[in-house]
C-alpha cells in the first residue's frame, strides 16, 4: 500500500545535504495556490515558487485540465523526423508571446538542456558562416547555467565546478556585478557598475573577436543570490557583442515568464539578445520542459548553409513532449488571460517596501530586489559560511515558510499570484526569524 512513511535510504537527493536531511526530513505531500502541505499536515507558504518555477501558483486549474486531457489522447510522440500538432502550436504561441522578435523555438527538457543547446547552436552557427575559429565561450563569475558540462563550464559558481575536473576548454568569465561597497541596500537596479561590462573588450583584445562565439549571462543572476545588473550594464554588453560579431545569450530560465513584471527580462531591460534559454515557468513547473528562442537570421543560416539532411545534429528524447506542450500552452493561456503579470506589477512596490523594512535587523548586510524577486544577505558566522542562512531556512520551514538559501543569502521568488497578505506573512515571519538568529 502507498504510504508517506517510506524508507528514505534509496533516494539520492539532488543539491541536498543527504545526511542532514535524513536526520530531520522535510516532506511535502500536496500543494495548492500559494501553499504546500507537509506529510505532517503543516501548511507552508511557498516563498520560492518551488524552485523559481510555479509563477501561476500550484495546481493551476488551466494547466491541470490541459495535462489530464493531453495524456488521455497522446502520451508520447518522438520528435526525430516526426511531429505532433501541440509542438507546432506551442512554437507559434511563443513567437507571438515574444512579440515576433524570435522566429524559431527549440524544445528541451530543462534549463540545463536549454543552455547546452544554445551553446551548440552558437558554435555551429559560426562554423556554418565560415567563421569556425569562433569557438570560445564567455560566461560570468557567479553565473548559474544549469548542471550540464556546458553549463557548469560557462557558469561561475565555484562549488558547482570544482568537483568535476577541467570542464570545457576555451571558456572565459566576465567579472560578477556584486559591488556591496557601492550598491548595498539598493532598490531595483544599482547605480554603479556598468563599467564591468567593458571587461569583455579586454577578452576581445586578448583572444581576438574572430575566436569568440558567444557571451552568456543571466539578466539577473538568481541562484548565486539575486544579483541585479547595474544600470546600463546589459546595454553595454549588447553594444560590445554587436560590434564584434559575438552572439549574446540571455539565460532566462529564472527571469522569464513574468518574474520581473514583464514577460521576459529582455522586455524589462530593453535589450534584445540573439538567443534566449528558458524552462521552469514555461509549464508552471508541472511537466519538465525548456525552450531555446533564436533570431531568424540564425535559423536561416542553418537552413541555407547546412549540407542536405539534418541541419542541427542535436535533440532530446523528450523534445516537444506532447504533455509538456499541453502544460505550456495552458500556462500561456493563463499569462494572457488571467492578469498574472499585471498582479505582479501591482504588488511590486509593497513587496519592495516589505523587504527593505528588514534593514537594520541583526546580521542583515544587504537587501536586493527587482520585480517579485528579492535577496536578504546575511553576515556569515565566523568560520561557518552558509550556516546562518541554513539555520534561517530550517527555522522558516518549522514556522510554515519555504525560502531558498545560497551561501548566506536568503532568496525569495514566490508565485506571481501572491497578495499583500502573503507578503505580510512571508516578511513578518522572516523578521521574527532574523531577530532570533545567532
Amino acid at each position: 500500500m502507498p504510504s508517506s512513511h517510506h524508507d528514505q535510504s534509496a533516494y539520492w537527493m539532488p543539491f541536498t545535504g543527504n545526511r542532514d536531511f535524513h536526520a530531520s526530513p522535510r516532506m511535502l505531500e500536496s500543494a495548492e495556490g500559494m501553499y504546500y502541505r507537509t506529510t505532517q499536515g503543516q501548511k507552508v507558504l511557498d516563498g520560492t515558487a518551488g524552485l523559481w518555477c510555479t509563477p501561476l501558483g500550484h495546481r493551476n486549474a488551466r494547466v491541470v485540465r490541459a495535462v489530464q486531457q493531453a495524456v488521455e489522447k497522446l502520451d508520447y510522440a518522438p520528435s526525430f523526423q516526426l511531429g505532433h500538432p501541440q509542438a507546432f502550436a506551442l512554437a507559434e504561441r511563443l513567437q507571438a508571446f515574444t512579440g515576433g522578435r524570435f522566429s524559431r523555438f527549440f524544445f528541451t527538457g530543462s534549463g540545463s538542456e536549454s543552455v547546452d543547446t544554445a551553446l551548440k547552436i552558437a558554435l555551429n552557427y559560426h562554423r556554418l558562416r565560415g567563421e569556425g575559429s569562433r569557438t570560445r565561450l564567455i560566461g560570468r563569475e557567479r553565473g548559474y547555467h544549469g548542471v550540464g558540462f556546458g553549463g557548469i563550464s560557462v557558469g561561475g559558481i565555484v562549488g558547482n565546478r570544482k568537483p568535476f575536473g577541467p570542464l570545457l576548454p576555451g571558456v572565459d568569465h566576465l567579472p560578477h556585478t556584486h559591488l556591496p561597497e557601492r550598491n548595498a541596500f539598493t532598490r531595483g537596479e544599482p547605480a554603479h557598475g556598468a563599467y564591468l561590462a567593458d571587461d569583455l573588450e579586454r577578452l576581445v583584445a586578448l583572444h581576438d573577436a574572430s575566436n569568440i562565439a558567444a557571451v552568456i549571462v543571466e539578466p539577473v543572476a538568481g541562484s548565486t543570490g539575486v544579483l541585479v545588473p547595474p544600470k546600463g550594464y546589459l546595454q553595454r554588453l549588447r553594444e560590445i557583442c554587436t560590434r564584434h560579431g559575438i552572439l549574446l545569450v540571455f539565460d532566462e530560465v529564472i527571469t522569464g515568464f513574468g518574474r520581473l513584471g514583464t514577460r521576459f527580462a529582455f522586455d524589462h531591460f530593453g535589450v534584445e539578445p540573439d538567443i534566449v534559454t528558458t524552462a521552469k515557468g514555461l509549464t508552471n513547473g508541472t511537466i519538465p520542459m525548456g525552450a531555446v528562442f533564436v533570431k531568424d537570421e540564425i535559423y536561416q543560416t542553418f537552413l541555407e548553409r547546412s549540407a542536405p539532411g539534418i541541419e542541427l545534429a542535436h535533440g532530446y528524447t523528450y523534445s516537444g513532449h506532447p504533455i509538456a506542450c499541453a502544460a505550456a500552452l495552458a500556462t500561456l493561456d493563463a499569462f494572457e488571460n488571467d492578469g498574472v503579470i499585471e498582479n505582479a506589477v501591482e504588488q511590486q512596490n509593497y513587496w519592495e517596501n516589505a523587504l527593505h523594512a528588514l534593514q537594520g535587523l541583526p546580521h542583515v548586510v544587504d537587501l536586493r530586489n527587482l520585480g517579485i524577486v528579492a535577496a536578504i544577505e546575511l553576515e556569515s558566522a565566523p568560520g561557518k559560511p552558509g550556516a546562518r542562512a541554513m539555520a534561517a531556512f530550517r527555522s522558516a520551514f518549522e514556522r510554515g515558510l519555504l525560502i531558498r538559501v545560497t551561501g548566506d543569502v536568503i532568496a525569495l521568488s514566490p508565485p506571481l499570484t501572491l497578495q499583500r497578505t502573503h507578503i505580510d506573512e512571508l516578511f513578518g515571519g522572516l523578521a521574527a526569524i532574523l531577530r532570533e538568529l545567532r
